[in-house]
């Protein structure tokens, strides 16, 4: 469920950002029991645009942040008029952490978030775990979301192809001297993953999470809490009633995310779903194939 954000060219235009939140990662408690997960307040991006039709609402993948969609973000909000949201999930980005990482408790944040800023119901697209947040939040409550796009994710339990735990101990693992510059310790950083993550970009993806703060390089995920929740963060929670909105699953054409036999369970909750594959995209669509993306967008808002 990784996803990651290549660097390529946009025209420079009117594109003006509106408000963003920073936080410094607080640690938020979790609810009593029994009770719904409490709302975080989640750090985003605002494009502006025409605010007379929906918003788009984009969710990012696990160990990415609202920054994978920069790119894409910017061209969308050029290309279609429309206000851009790019959203760091809780334990993610500069989004506060918290121990609870259930898509219930995520879907909670985005229905706290979207009516405060005016933008619901809003074209919701999500990226893998990104794309189940905003499958769940669909579902559960249809009246914010005027479409709905799932980016190489469906709604079943996902079989990853990366070793997420592998990955969350190398890490962990990673030992920093407490006064050198951030570029040098991403330098030893990306030695000290390289034995265990030697994909190269795999391991630059995972060194977007590497930021510094106070002086030193720290780890800005919440990797306790995605350890601990990892098989949630595979599956998806049971539902049975379908969201009765327009719905895009976005496929990579050379990715495993999306099988055949997923194809029943997204027709029964999604019954005007459309599958369309991106020709040579792997699991990171937006990225891999960032115009086909865009055309493909396009073509689902016209």
């Amino acid at each position: 469920m990784l996803c990651a954000a290549r660097a390529w060219t946009l025209p420079r235009g009117a594109l003006k950002p509106c408000r963003h939140v920073l936080s410094r990662w607080p640690v938020a408690s979790l609810s009593g029991s029994g009770a719904q997960p409490r709302p975080l307040p989640l750090s985003y991006n605002l494009l502006d645009g025409d605010a007379g039709r929906p918003a788009i609402v984009m969710l990012h993948g696990l160990l990415g942040s609202k920054t994978n969609f920069n790119s894409v973000a910017k061209a969308l909000a050029q290309q279609t008029g429309r206000r851009v949201l790019t959203v760091d999930a809780r334990n993610h980005g500069n989004s506060p952490h918290s121990p609870d990482m259930s898509y219930e408790a995520m879907s909670q944040d985005l229905q706290g978030l979207l009516p405060q800023l005016g933008l619901a119901p809003c074209v919701l697209v999500g990226h893998s775990m990104g794309g189940k947040t905003a499958m769940l939040l669909a579902l559960q409550k249809p009246e914010l979301v005027d479409r709905l796009v799932a980016v190489d994710i469906s709604p079943v339990e996902t079989t990853s192809v990366w070793d997420f735990r592998a990955y969350f101990a190398a890490m962990r693992a990673v030992d920093l001297p407490g006064q050198v510059p951030h570029s040098h310790a991403r330098k030893l950083a990306d030695e000290q993953l390289s034995s265990t993550v030697q994909d190269v970009a795999v391991r630059k993806f995972l060194l977007t999470n590497l930021v510094e703060a106070d002086g030193r390089s720290v780890w800005r995920v919440n990797l306790d809490a995605l350890d601990q929740h990892l098989d949630k963060i595979m599956a998806f929670p049971s539902q049975q009633d379908p969201y009765p909105g327009q719905t895009l699953f976005l496929i990579g054409g050379n990715s495993q995310f999306v099988l055949p036999n997923h194809h029943a369970e997204i027709r029964r909750l999604f019954p005007r779903a459309q599958l369309q594959t991106v020709p040579h995209a792997g699991h990171w669509v937006h990225a891999d194939r960032p115009q086909d993306f865009l055309a493909a967008m396009r073509g689902f808002l016209a």
